[in-house]
């Protein structure tokens, strides 16, 4: 029976809350930023609620794949972050509690949603998608609501354009009406002039019925409505009218479109459909290309077959025809110069009709090729895209949770901004990969995993990291590891202890001096002569020697900080901080290092700086013995 401790419960009432309030709002903005796109096609349709909140529910499950994913990553950023500044990341860790326990019943929960992402892709997002296309289609094919500005020409009703100079808004009248109708063709235009009228639908609204009054028609009657010759007799045709009917085709309902043609695209079809989409494309493919190798290798080369089919023993064998034997070598550039001119170009004629005929044929079957080969990408995308979801949504929980363990920081702040900056990392990455894919540059699985790839070592690292207390984020720690690369020194700093348990004995402390003086005194005495390139990648500086004279140094240091002089202290601390560094010299070996020194354009700055640091470390040692000399000195007077 599973047990279900205290921790577990608290985690996950504060995780959970958190979860789905970031899911919320990344959905909304997500939202927000489908309807900015979409503007244009709804705005002026005089759509109802009912269709603008189908559309939206269904924009909303579509979006679903990129707020999870953000949202796991925001709430485990902002939990951990709010457990660490609290202390109470620290109170569990004092009680034993590890990092990753703390993480169980969220890994649990993440684990089932990832499973839930699965059949969502699989189950949910394709009957979604058919719905949310469908609607947006039917929503551009929608006629705008009919409203027909002052003082400007109303292009909206197709084949009509229409101007009116000024509106009855409360009686619905127009007045001073021009109607340029071209439904029948520009040829066949005619115009409408009216000094009043008014604008309805019928009752299945289908048709506009236009109700003029005092009015002209002038017509075009130079071409027939089939465009024909034109009519010599009657140019043009004028009518006037007091009253006067106009019926336009307008349909001003919403048609929907049927889903069937959507739903046979691949956003519509599970992994199972996908899978059988993907065989059935390739079997089609294998065939067509099969046919084409067929038809290269029977293709006569110069009017000789190359290859011919036969039967034997019931199977249709592929058998090399030998070709025909001469008793000397024709001379084609002769043979060509004997013929008549009208049989020159008669044969190049028709070779090159026969050419171009075969790059038609071979083109359109190249084409159909390329079709079906898209075709296949398309599906296995999407059916790949039906795992990376869940996959994402465990590399965003092990970026956010050990992340915000690190950073310590809750709120709506700092885990905002690195959420944003990774998701928009994520999301760049994720769509260089898809195109590649796409566009057939990388493999279709690499292309569309390469974003999860990305980021699983960092995942991997910040866990590792936040598991082990690691300071990722405290510059101090990597300022500190650049010092010790470049060799820069630090400060030392000594003060007098009030309670001393191991006193300083002059006669120790004299003899450690001298021999550290001596020490150095040997190392100085190797190193005085400047080391040339080849010598200073193969050898460079002893660093066994040198890390024996930085132990005796620091030994020297924590000795001495023990004495009750102060002007002993004083003079420690002159002791210079070396770092052992490589820098100093590779030691790559003879083989190894002749081979480092022969890249000149990368050896030169790099013997260039070494040598400057082997400098500023001779500098150093020299220091070190100027300053063990001192405190000869001022001990042995003391002992005076």
């Amino acid at each position: 029976m599973l047990k279900v401790k205290r921790l577990h419960t608290f985690i996950l009432q504060t995780y959970l809350p958190m979860f789905f309030m970031t899911f919320f709002i990344c959905l909304f903005i997500l939202l927000m930023h489908f309807l900015w796109r979409r503007l244009d096609d709804l705005v002026g349709k005089g759509l109802g609620a009912d269709v603008i909140g189908e559309m939206f529910f269904y924009a909303a499950l579509t979006m679903v794949p990129m707020a999870l994913p953000l949202a796991i990553l925001l709430a485990s950023l902002m939990t951990f972050g709010n457990l660490g500044e609290h202390s109470e990341l620290t109170a569990m860790k004092a009680s034993g509690v590890s990092l990753l326990n703390v993480m169980k019943p969220l890994m649990a929960f993440i684990s089932v949603v990832a499973v839930c992402a699965f059949f969502f892709q699989n189950e949910v997002l394709p009957r979604a998608q058919v719905k949310m296309w469908t609607l947006v289609f039917s929503v551009r094919q929608k006629s705008p609501d009919l409203d027909i500005p002052e003082g400007a020409f109303y292009d909206q009703i197709s084949g009509y354009n229409v101007f009116v100079r000024n509106k009855d808004k409360e009686r619905g009248t127009l007045y001073d009406m021009m109607i340029y109708d071209v439904s029948k063709g520009a040829g066949s235009a005619s115009i409408i002039l009216a000094d009043s009228g008014k604008l309805s639908f019928n009752e299945d609204k289908t048709h506009l019925l236009l109700h003029l009054y005092q009015g002209e028609t002038f017509e075009d009657m130079r071409t027939n409505k089939n465009g024909g010759a034109r009519d010599e007799g009657n140019l043009y045709r004028r009518e006037s009218f007091s009253d006067k009917q106009v019926l336009i085709p307008f349909d001003a309902n919403f048609n929907k479109l049927d889903e069937q043609n959507m739903r046979s695209q691949y956003i519509g079809k599970n992994i199972a459909e996908l899978r059988h989409t993907v065989d059935s494309v390739s079997a089609r493919l294998d065939s067509v290309s099969n046919n084409m190798m067929e038809s290269f290798r029977t293709e006569p080369v110069v009017g000789v077959p190359y290859i011919k089919y036969v039967h034997k023993d019931t199977m249709r064998v592929a058998e090399v025809v030998a070709l025909p034997k001469v008793a000397r070598p024709i001379n084609l550039d002769s043979m060509y110069r004997a013929m008549k001119p009208d049989d020159r170009v008669s044969m190049l004629s028709r070779a090159i009709n026969r050419a171009s005929q075969a790059q038609h044929e071979f083109l359109f079957k190249g084409a159909e090729v390329s079709d079906d080969v898209m075709v296949i990408r398309r599906h296995q995308i999407e059916m790949l895209k039906k795992y990376t979801l869940s996959f994402a949504c465990l590399i965003f929980f092990f970026i956010g949770a050990p992340l915000g363990a690190i950073i310590r920081k809750g709120g709506l702040g700092m885990p905002i901004v690195i959420s944003v900056v990774l998701f928009i990392i994520y999301y760049m990455i994720d769509s260089f990969g898809y195109k590649q894919a796409r566009d057939g540059r990388f493999d279709v699985w690499f292309g569309i995993c390469l974003s999860s790839l990305m980021l699983l070592p960092l995942g991997v690292f910040l866990t590792y990291k936040a598991m082990n207390d690691s300071a990722v984020f405290n510059p101090d720690a990597y300022r500190k590891y650049l010092r010790r690369i470049m060799g820069v020194q630090e400060a030392r700093k000594l003060e007098m202890k009030e309670v001393v348990v191991d006193e300083v004995d002059s006669v120790q402390a004299l003899s450690m001096l001298n021999a550290l003086v001596a020490e150095a005194d040997a190392l100085i005495a190797q190193y005085s002569h400047r080391q040339l390139l080849l010598t200073y990648f193969i050898k460079g500086y002893d660093r066994t020697k040198l890390a024996q004279l930085l132990a005796h140094v620091e030994e020297m240091v924590d000795y001495l900080s023990n004495s009750r002089s102060q002007l002993v202290l004083n003079k420690t601390m002159d002791y210079p901080i070396i770092n052992n560094s490589r820098i100093y010299g590779p030691n790559l070996g003879k083989r190894y290092g002749t081979i480092a020194a022969a890249i000149v354009p990368l050896s030169l700055p790099i013997y260039w700086i070494g040598r400057k640091t082997q400098k500023s470390l001779l500098a150093d040692v020299k220091n070190v013995k100027a300053v063990s000399e001192k405190l000869i000195e001022i001990i042995g007077e003391s002992e005076q």
